[in-house]
Protein backbone atom coordinates (compact mmCIF):
# COMPACT_ATOMS: atom_id res chain seq x y z
CA UNK A 1 0.00 0.00 0.00
CA UNK A 2 1.29 3.46 -0.77
CA UNK A 3 0.58 6.65 1.05
CA UNK A 4 -0.38 9.86 -0.69
CA UNK A 5 0.09 13.47 0.18
CA UNK A 6 -1.25 16.58 -1.43
CA UNK A 7 1.42 18.85 -2.83
CA UNK A 8 0.77 21.75 -2.73
CA UNK A 9 -2.65 22.42 -1.14
CA UNK A 10 -5.43 21.76 -3.64
CA UNK A 11 -2.80 20.76 -6.21
CA UNK A 12 -1.96 17.41 -7.77
CA UNK A 13 -1.58 14.30 -5.61
CA UNK A 14 1.89 12.74 -5.51
CA UNK A 15 2.37 9.08 -4.61
CA UNK A 16 4.82 8.36 -1.82
CA UNK A 17 6.29 5.05 -0.78
CA UNK A 18 7.26 2.06 -2.90
CA UNK A 19 6.28 2.21 -6.55
CA UNK A 20 7.78 1.25 -9.91
CA UNK A 21 9.76 3.78 -11.92
CA UNK A 22 10.25 4.13 -15.64
CA UNK A 23 13.50 2.59 -16.75
CA UNK A 24 13.53 2.56 -20.55
CA UNK A 25 11.97 3.63 -23.80
CA UNK A 26 12.00 1.30 -26.82
CA UNK A 27 11.62 2.34 -30.44
CA UNK A 28 11.76 0.47 -33.72
CA UNK A 29 13.86 2.18 -36.39
CA UNK A 30 15.12 1.40 -39.92
CA UNK A 31 18.00 -1.13 -39.90
CA UNK A 32 20.26 1.40 -41.70
CA UNK A 33 20.13 3.65 -38.64
CA UNK A 34 21.70 0.85 -36.60
CA UNK A 35 24.65 0.19 -38.88
CA UNK A 36 28.08 1.54 -37.86
CA UNK A 37 27.55 4.98 -39.45
CA UNK A 38 24.05 5.43 -38.05
CA UNK A 39 25.09 4.35 -34.56
CA UNK A 40 28.01 6.78 -34.68
CA UNK A 41 25.66 9.66 -35.57
CA UNK A 42 23.24 8.71 -32.79
CA UNK A 43 26.01 8.32 -30.22
CA UNK A 44 27.69 11.60 -31.24
CA UNK A 45 24.49 13.57 -30.66
CA UNK A 46 23.09 11.83 -27.58
CA UNK A 47 26.46 11.68 -25.81
CA UNK A 48 27.44 15.28 -26.63
CA UNK A 49 24.04 16.74 -25.73
CA UNK A 50 22.83 14.44 -22.94
CA UNK A 51 25.88 12.49 -21.81
CA UNK A 52 24.37 9.11 -22.75
CA UNK A 53 26.66 6.15 -23.42
CA UNK A 54 26.52 3.10 -25.64
CA UNK A 55 25.99 -0.23 -23.91
CA UNK A 56 28.39 -2.23 -26.15
CA UNK A 57 27.23 -5.62 -24.87
CA UNK A 58 23.77 -4.78 -26.26
CA UNK A 59 24.94 -3.55 -29.69
CA UNK A 60 24.21 -5.85 -32.63
CA UNK A 61 25.15 -4.30 -35.98
CA UNK A 62 22.10 -3.36 -38.01
CA UNK A 63 19.71 -4.92 -35.46
CA UNK A 64 19.96 -3.35 -32.00
CA UNK A 65 21.51 -0.38 -30.20
CA UNK A 66 21.09 0.59 -26.55
CA UNK A 67 22.00 3.97 -25.09
CA UNK A 68 22.41 4.13 -21.32
CA UNK A 69 20.88 7.32 -19.93
CA UNK A 70 22.92 8.16 -16.81
CA UNK A 71 22.63 4.85 -14.95
CA UNK A 72 22.54 1.18 -15.86
CA UNK A 73 18.80 0.75 -15.35
CA UNK A 74 17.82 3.76 -17.48
CA UNK A 75 18.16 3.42 -21.23
CA UNK A 76 16.86 3.98 -24.75
CA UNK A 77 16.46 0.68 -26.61
CA UNK A 78 16.53 0.83 -30.41
CA UNK A 79 15.66 -2.19 -32.52
CA UNK A 80 15.58 -2.58 -36.31
CA UNK A 81 12.24 -3.34 -37.90
CA UNK A 82 10.97 -3.60 -41.48
CA UNK A 83 8.06 -1.38 -40.39
CA UNK A 84 9.77 1.11 -38.06
CA UNK A 85 7.91 3.35 -35.66
CA UNK A 86 6.31 6.45 -37.15
CA UNK A 87 4.56 9.05 -35.06
CA UNK A 88 3.36 12.64 -35.11
CA UNK A 89 5.96 15.34 -34.54
CA UNK A 90 5.20 16.02 -30.86
CA UNK A 91 4.97 12.39 -29.71
CA UNK A 92 7.71 12.15 -27.12
CA UNK A 93 9.11 10.86 -23.86
CA UNK A 94 10.17 13.20 -21.09
CA UNK A 95 13.08 13.86 -18.81
CA UNK A 96 13.10 16.30 -15.92
CA UNK A 97 15.94 18.39 -14.55
CA UNK A 98 16.36 19.91 -11.10
CA UNK A 99 17.20 23.48 -12.12
CA UNK A 100 16.42 26.01 -14.84
CA UNK A 101 20.17 26.26 -15.40
CA UNK A 102 20.26 22.58 -16.37
CA UNK A 103 17.29 23.04 -18.70
CA UNK A 104 18.95 26.04 -20.36
CA UNK A 105 22.26 24.16 -20.67
CA UNK A 106 20.59 21.24 -22.45
CA UNK A 107 18.81 23.67 -24.78
CA UNK A 108 22.10 25.44 -25.51
CA UNK A 109 23.79 22.12 -26.33
CA UNK A 110 20.95 21.20 -28.68
CA UNK A 111 21.23 24.54 -30.48
CA UNK A 112 25.01 24.23 -30.73
CA UNK A 113 24.71 20.76 -32.25
CA UNK A 114 22.05 22.04 -34.68
CA UNK A 115 24.65 24.53 -36.00
CA UNK A 116 26.63 21.59 -37.40
CA UNK A 117 23.71 19.26 -38.20
CA UNK A 118 20.40 20.70 -39.34
CA UNK A 119 18.61 17.38 -38.73
CA UNK A 120 18.25 18.44 -35.09
CA UNK A 121 14.63 19.56 -34.53
CA UNK A 122 13.94 21.88 -31.61
CA UNK A 123 10.65 23.21 -30.28
CA UNK A 124 11.66 26.24 -28.23
CA UNK A 125 11.33 26.54 -24.48
CA UNK A 126 8.06 27.68 -23.02
CA UNK A 127 6.72 28.17 -19.52
CA UNK A 128 3.22 27.10 -18.49
CA UNK A 129 2.15 28.85 -15.28
CA UNK A 130 -0.35 26.87 -13.19
CA UNK A 131 -0.15 29.19 -10.18
CA UNK A 132 1.21 26.50 -7.84
CA UNK A 133 3.58 25.24 -10.51
CA UNK A 134 5.63 26.76 -13.30
CA UNK A 135 6.41 24.08 -15.84
CA UNK A 136 9.23 24.95 -18.23
CA UNK A 137 10.35 22.76 -21.10
CA UNK A 138 11.46 22.31 -24.67
CA UNK A 139 11.44 19.45 -27.18
CA UNK A 140 14.25 18.02 -29.29
CA UNK A 141 14.52 15.22 -31.84
CA UNK A 142 17.51 13.79 -33.65
CA UNK A 143 17.08 10.89 -36.08
CA UNK A 144 14.67 8.96 -33.84
CA UNK A 145 10.88 8.79 -34.21
CA UNK A 146 10.14 10.20 -30.74
CA UNK A 147 11.08 13.65 -29.52
CA UNK A 148 12.42 14.20 -26.02
CA UNK A 149 10.82 16.82 -23.80
CA UNK A 150 13.14 18.22 -21.16
CA UNK A 151 11.20 19.82 -18.29
CA UNK A 152 11.77 21.75 -15.09
CA UNK A 153 9.09 21.85 -12.37
CA UNK A 154 9.11 24.91 -10.12
CA UNK A 155 6.67 24.63 -7.22
CA UNK A 156 5.43 28.05 -6.07
CA UNK A 157 4.92 28.27 -2.28
CA UNK A 158 1.53 29.76 -1.49
CA UNK A 159 0.49 29.75 -5.13
CA UNK A 160 -3.09 29.11 -6.12
CA UNK A 161 -3.93 26.59 -8.81
CA UNK A 162 -4.90 27.93 -12.20
CA UNK A 163 -4.63 26.79 -15.79
CA UNK A 164 -2.12 28.45 -18.12
CA UNK A 165 -5.06 30.09 -19.91
CA UNK A 166 -6.36 31.74 -16.71
CA UNK A 167 -3.03 32.45 -14.99
CA UNK A 168 -1.50 35.92 -15.11
CA UNK A 169 1.24 36.33 -17.71
CA UNK A 170 4.72 35.67 -16.33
Amino acid sequence: MTETTTRPADGPVETKGPHPKFNHVAMSVPAELLNADGRKELLDFYSEVFGWQEMPSETHDGRQFVLMAYEFGQFVFLVADKNPMECPRKDHFGMSVDTMEELDEFLARCKKYKEKDDRVEIIEKRVDDYGVLKLSGFYVRYLLPLMIEIQHFEWVPGGEYSTPETAPAS
